[in-house]
Order: structure tokens, then C-alpha cells, then sequence
């Protein structure tokens, strides 16, 4: 059985891990002040975003998942003809309605594949199953990663689909903003009221940054730290005792929004590489999505893991 994967743009992973494992990403338009960018974590698009330093004006930008429609399009257009089985990734479902999109299209797909794949004189039937990974950003990461994984393996669907359900329900994403004033701005935005102004002026006065996390479909703070370099310190150095702990993949995705090279020169960064290492844990490094450098401004790390119930303590 040929077996493939798909995911929504704002899942956080590797250009060359994409391509390894022949990912299909369902691109999110993006308009910023007049400017269109198809988010479909093509690198050239995402340093033509980094490159404009759009800045400040892009917390009112409108971004646009694929439709319904779109989806069904990009289906019987080519997946049901180049596969048997697609898994389809996409971020919490709380958080965009791409979930909801996808689903949706679903119906419409496997009711007329058929016809599809016969005029394509291609044989047997077509399964397409949606997977909510219950996080955002890297915090996808860790369900895509099994999802490949145990594809290569040629795993059963039903034990797919079983595994990937565990690896969501137990991801961890935890990110570090570095511009309250945006993330309020966007949130004003999107009618999202989790970061108040007061906390925001306060917060950018003390230098004080909160750490975020996606768990089990909700986002929220866990903590907050003094200063950006010292944010990242905290949390690489709690990353790392993870790691020791024991994960529940060998696997850690860190994203970044904007140069990845900056990333071994933030506080912390090496320890975690070291842990990783240590452990024989994959650490990926990944760009961060247009869409999420859209919504939670450039220069944000976020990180992805997958591991027991555990109380973060920072």
C-alpha cells in the first residue's frame, strides 16, 4: 500500500525532511498591506517575508487556510492518484479551521475518488484519515516525525492512526515571543483576548516575556522570564532535562522565525544539542511558518516534544 502524508503549512518542520519523506503542504495565504505570500514552506517565499521586515505592520494580516473546496481540488487532482492512504496533519483545531476544512473535504473526496482513479486506470481503493495534533508550530512537529517514521515502516494504518493519536494527545510546544506589543496586537486582531494590554505595556517594560505552551489543544502561559536570552536559556535548559528524562519519540523540533543560523548562538541551545545527542534524539531544526511568524511576530522560538504527563516548572 502507498501510504503519504500531508500537512498544513503552519506545522513547523524541515525543508529537507519534507522532501525526505515526500510531504505535501496545504498552502495558507497571507496578505500583508497589499502584499500576498503563499505560505506553503517553500524557502525562497519564506525569506521573501523575512526579507521585506515587514515588522510591526504584519500583526493585521489577514491569513486564508485552504478552503474546502481547494482541498478536495489538491486531492483528486493528485493525491488519491498517487496514493492509498493519506494521513493529513494539521494543527489544533481550536487554534484554525483548517482541521475543520480538511474534514469537510473529506466526504466530497472519498465519495468520488473512484471515478478519479479509474479513468487513471489505477486499482484498489483510497483511505484518507485527519489527524488534529492538538498543538501549533514545532509542537506538530512530533506527530508528523511518528507519522513518517512508521510509514517508512509500512506499519498498519489502524496502528498509524492508533500511534498518531497517543503522539498528539502527549506533544508539548512551548514558545518564547520577543515582542509583547506585537503578540497583543495580534491577538487584538483575532479577537483573541489571552494577552491583555496591560500585561503587554508591563511585560515590555521589565523586559518580561512569557513562555507559552500547547497542550492537549489549549494555549496558555506556564511561566515567565527576564529577558529574551535569558528565556531561551530557561527553556533549552528545561528542553534538555526533558530529553534526559526520556521522550516518547527520539525527537525534538525547534523552530525559529527568521535566520536559522542565529539559533546555536542563543543561550542554552548547545546544551540542548548536547542532550540530544547524548540521548540519540533527532533535534530538527525548522524556519518558522509564515503564518506563525505572522502571528506571533519574527524572532520567536518555539520547540516540540513528545513525552509523559509531566508539570512544566520554570
Amino acid at each position: 500500500m502507498r501510504m503519504g502524508l500531508a500537512i498544513d503549512a503552519a506545522c513547523d518542520l524541515s525543508q529537507a525532511f519534507l522532501q525526505q519523506h515526500n510531504i505535501f503542504v496545504m498552502p495558507i495565504t497571507v496578505r500583508v498591506d497589499g502584499e500576498v505570500f503563499m505560505d506553503d514552506r517553500e524557502p525562497a517565499e519564506m525569506q521573501r517575508f523575512i526579507d521585506r521586515r515587514l515588522g510591526s505592520r504584519s500583526h493585521s494580516a489577514e491569513t486564508e487556510p485552504c478552503s474546502v473546496e481547494e482541498i478536495q481540488d489538491l486531492f483528486l487532482d493528485k493525491l488519491v492518484l498517487e496514493q492509498d492512504c493519506v494521513f493529513c496533519l494539521t494543527i489544533m483545531a481550536t487554534r484554525s479551521p483548517i482541521n475543520e476544512h480538511v474534514n469537510r473535504a473529506s466526504f466530497a473526496i472519498l465519495k468520488n475518488y473512484r471515478k478519479v482513479r479509474e479513468d487513471a486506470s489505477v486499482p484498489g481503493p483510497f483511505m484518507m484519515r485527519v489527524i488534529d495534533t492538538r498543538n501549533i508550530f514545532a509542537g506538530s512537529a512530533p506527530a508528523v516525525y511518528e507519522a513518517a517514521r512508521m510509514i517508512e515502516a509500512n506499519e498498519h494504518p489502524a496502528a498509524i492512526r492508533e500511534r498518531l493519536t497517543f503522539i498528539a494527545n502527549n506533544s508539548y510546544g512551548y514558545m518564547l515571543p520577543r515582542d509583547l506589543y506585537y503578540l497583543r496586537a495580534r491577538a487584538k486582531k483575532k479577537n483573541d483576548h489571552s494577552v491583555s494590554l496591560f500585561s503587554a505595556v508591563l511585560g515590555s517594560a521589565l523586559d518580561i516575556k512569557p513562555l507559552l505552551r500547547g497542550y492537549r489543544g489549549e494555549t496558555g502561559p506556564v511561566g515567565k522570564v527576564r529577558g529574551f536570552d535569558h528565556g531561551a536559556e530557561t527553556l533549552f535548559t528545561y528542553a534538555a532535562e526533558r530529553v534526559r528524562a526520556g521522550l516518547l519519540a527520539p525527537f525534538m523540533c525547534v523552530s525559529y522565525g527568521g535566520d536559522l543560523g542565529l539559533l546555536p548562538t542563543l543561550p542554552g541551545y548547545a546544551g540542548l544539542q548536547a542532550a540530544c545527542q547524548e540521548c540519540s534524539v533527532e533535534l530538527m531544526e525548522a524556519p518558522m511558518s509564515i503564518t506563525g511568524m505572522v502571528n506571533v511576530g519574527e524572532g520567536a522560538v518555539t520547540l516540540g516534544f513528545a513525552a509523559e504527563e509531566h508539570v512544566a516548572d520554570f
